[in-house]
């Protein structure tokens, strides 16, 4: 488990290291759900969203598309 999922543990108040294994892997589920947002906001390579509205737009989608899908308010 790399260092960075061990203190988001630790932060939702995960006892470590019980508890551990489920976490990790609900961890990882979130993250690659997260990766598959991203690369449906970017497109595919002829049609990149960020070629046709610009890199910084594009990472806004990514964002706003990642906290609606798990209702993260700012």
């Amino acid at each position: 488990m790399n260092k960075r999922l061990k203190e988001l543990m630790i932060e939702a108040g995960y006892a470590y290291p019980e508890g551990a294994t489920r976490a990790h892997k609900f961890a990882e589920l979130i993250v690659r759900d997260c990766l598959d947002i991203a690369f449906e906001v970017r497109g595919k390579p002829a049609t990149d969203t960020h070629y046709v509205i610009g890199y910084d737009r594009a990472c806004e989608k990514m964002i706003d598309a990642i906290k609606e899908s798990y209702g993260v308010e700012e």
